[in-house]
């Protein structure tokens, strides 16, 4: 029998039961949409990890005193610890991945185990505005958050590690807090998170400046107000960026010029990134903000990325020299990059076990629709055997049904994900979808068929003409 006289058939068998044909297929239309969508969240988190990563210098190592609840401190903005759930929080402020950083406070967490408590610097704080601020990783808290034994890191603790280690090129100190911001656009006084930095922070997180300029060292000796705005916050106080350069806002009711505005960062672990930070110069934050009761994070970056562990011990056993035997808190930025990266890992292994479970139970329908089929079928099995019909042109015959019915399930599982992309989405899921995730749902859900469909087939092509004529 001719391919066409074949294929010809196929196409009369299933055009005459497109019902059972969507029915057998549910299984493989499941499967074919869970594995685009594993793919496409794969990528997704992927490219997730990568964007939260992207201004973490990889030699770049956290020392705070004490210990968060978790035991972990974080570097600059991120706080990507093993305890987490394995994915990195996806999407922005309205993330469904807890809170990073432990701490008390009146305020929210701000990583480091330091509670961003109530600003205790002069000035009284604003109460109207939002006060929910998100958790902020990667620096020491504030306010009520201070040591019972008063160890606090400072800047000259920089200054010493820098000229004792040869190991490490360059150090710095930060702090966050979250107090009322008023002017431009704003109707009334709103929380932002108030970061205090010194002026190579910039250049140790990566970040670039789109207008103006960074805080200076003249900035933090003199304690003078000026600060920088992140992406967000400028659009959201002034509309844009260039509306915010050299314009005034006030931080806790003092008067601070914008000295510049950041680039655009990007979400980032916790949903926090430098775009919804204020930062200010370290010393100024001190005198206006949060008084001396501030819990810092002092970061210094290794010189060489594959001895970040030596350098740790070296910085450890520094400070706990200075400090009568203290013990610090550090972690490394290499840890957790590893750390999100094998989670991520993990999950969309997970995932893709899920659409394989997905796939054999699709395959078993198809076959047991297919051994049905062949039951049904039986005379008409003995007939083209009879008309000369080879047992090859049997099985291909019924191969190519369980091939096309899979097919059609894959097709459809295919657009059933693009469907409910906007559904996953609205769960702060990163999905991205690509041709090669379809492509590869295609190719299974065939796959899947072919497979589970050849022992019906070759059942099919071994019946012998005269008693599957005779069959009632």
């Amino acid at each position: 029998m001719r391919i066409s006289e074949i294929i010809r058939l196929v196409w009369l068998n299933l055009s005459q039961n497109k019902f059972k044909v969507v029915l057998t297929s549910v299984g493989i239309i499941v499967g074919s949409a869970t594995i685009m969508l594993v793919i496409a969240i794969g990528t997704g988190s992927r490219e997730e990890v990568a964007e939260q990563f992207k201004n973490l210098n990889a030699g770049a190592i956290d020392v705070t005193y004490g210990a968060s609840a978790d035991g972990s401190s974080g570097f600059g903005w991120f706080s990507m610890d093993g305890s987490s759930s394995g994915m990195p929080s996806f999407g922005g402020s309205g993330g469904s991945m807890p809170s990073f950083g432990g701490g008390g406070g009146s305020m929210p967490s701000f990583g480091g185990g330091f509670g961003g408590g109530s600003s205790s610097g002069s000035g009284s704080s604003r109460s109207s505005g939002s006060s929910a601020m998100p958790s902020f990783g990667g620096m020491g808290g504030v306010g009520n958050a201070t040591n019972s034994d008063g160890v606090i890191l400072t800047q000259k603790d920089c200054e010493m590690l820098l000229e004792e280690l040869d190991s490490i090129t360059d150090a710095t100190i930060s702090y966050t807090t979250s107090t009322s911001v008023e002017g431009g656009d704003l109707d009334s006084a709103t929380y932002y998170t108030i970061a205090g930095v010194l002026d190579n922070y910039a250049q140790i997180s990566n970040l670039d400046v789109s207008i103006g300029t960074f805080l200076t060292q003249e900035n933090d000796e003199g304690k003078e107000k000026v600060c920088v705005l992140g992406a967000n916050v400028a659009k959201e106080i002034f509309g844009s960026a260039y509306a915010a350069y050299d314009s005034i806002i006030y931080i806790d009711d003092r008067p601070y010029v914008v000295s510049g505005v950041l680039e655009e960062m990007g979400t980032v672990a916790s949903g926090i990134s430098p775009d919804t930070a204020v930062f200010v110069p370290y010393q100024t934050g001190i005198k206006y903000i949060t008084g001396e009761t501030v819990n810092p994070t002092l970061t210094v970056i290794a010189a060489d990325v594959n001895k970040v562990s030596e350098v740790m011990e070296e910085v450890s056993m520094v400070l706990s020299e200075e400090y009568d035997g203290k013990s610090f808190t550090l972690s490394d930025a290499g840890s957790k990059m590893e750390a999100a990266t094998t989670s991520n890992k993990t999950l969309t292994l997970l995932l893709y076990s899920m659409a394989a479970i997905v796939f054999i139970v699709g395959g078993i329908g198809i076959m047991n629709v297919l051994f049905v089929s062949v039951k049904e079928r039986t005379n008409e099995i003995g007939i083209l055997k009879a008309l000369g019909c080879s047992r090859k042109d049997i099985l291909m015959e019924f191969l190519l049904e369980a091939s096309c019915i899979s097919f059609v399930g894959a097709c459809i599982g295919v657009l059933l994900s693009l469907g409910i992309t906007p559904a996953v989405e609205f769960f702060s899921v990163r999905v991205s979808l690509s041709a090669q995730g379809a492509l590869l749902s295609l190719v299974f859900g065939v796959i899947t068929g072919t497979i589970f469909g050849f022992y019906p087939a070759y059942k099919a092509s071994r019946l012998i003409p005269v008693v599957a004529l005779n069959q009632e």
